[in-house]
């Protein structure tokens, strides 16, 4: 998480390009999010991996943020007025704001769930060998877009870019509970993880939300 927002830079001669980037991290977000979500979905219906679909469904949260990422990068590429720009900013904040409240609703929800049914999961090599490969995805893209919104000043794609991490941490909780529970049958090991990971998710959430308060105009 940052303590801070990234202060809008001054305009720049190169600032067309830094949109074009931040828009294919985006469209690269959403088209991973899509293809990781439909293939944990059938995964977990296969094993009966709670876990694994709470992964599923995170990857259709972090999609819905990736889309309203792109709905405010490409509105700005249109747009020449900078108070429409920021008018822009802001709704696109709550609305990213508001998919971290879901993800964190559907995290606190389903891990909830499992340690009281007691929910034991078959192992799934394709979850495992999914959560592997989308924490090096999911890390890569984390930094990418952190930096794109330093350089554009976005709290927006600031915030978009923590949700990217916290789906990179949601990985490797589902990548260690499915190896533990598969190796030790400690199934209890991913639902109490990611149960902790809530509140941090919940506060990052209530920051996007206040984040034209937070002295950064």
């Amino acid at each position: 998480m940052t303590d801070t927002c990234p202060v809008p830079p001054p305009p720049t001669a190169n600032r067309p390009e830094l949109l074009r980037h931040a828009l294919r991290l985006e469209y690269l977000t959403v088209g991973w999010n899509v293809l990781e979500g439909l293939i944990a979905v059938t995964a977990a219906l296969a094993a009966g991996s709670v876990a694994l679909l709470a992964f599923g469904i995170d990857s259709f949260v972090e999609t819905s943020s990736g889309l309203v990422l792109l709905w405010r990068l490409r509105a700005e590429s249109a747009a020449s007025d900078p108070k429409a720009i920021e008018a822009l900013e802001r709704r696109a904040q709550k609305l990213v704001a508001v998919s971290l409240g879901a993800l964190a609703a559907w995290i606190a929800f389903d891990a909830t769930k499992a340690l009281w049914q007691r929910e034991i999961p078959e192992p799934s090599l394709v979850g495992i060998a999914l959560t592997s490969i989308s924490a090096g995805v999911m890390l890569w893209l984390a930094r990418a877009k952190r930096a794109a919104a330093r350089a554009l000043g976005s709290r927006a794609l600031e915030a978009d870019a923590f949700q990217t991490t916290a789906c990179w941490w949601l990985s490797i909780v589902a990548l260690g509970g499915l190896a533990l529970n598969a190796v030790f049958g400690w199934w209890w090991a991913d639902p109490a993880a990611a149960l902790a990971m809530t509140p941090l998710i919940v506060s990052e959430a209530r920051e996007a939300w206040r984040g034209e308060e937070c002295g950064c105009h």
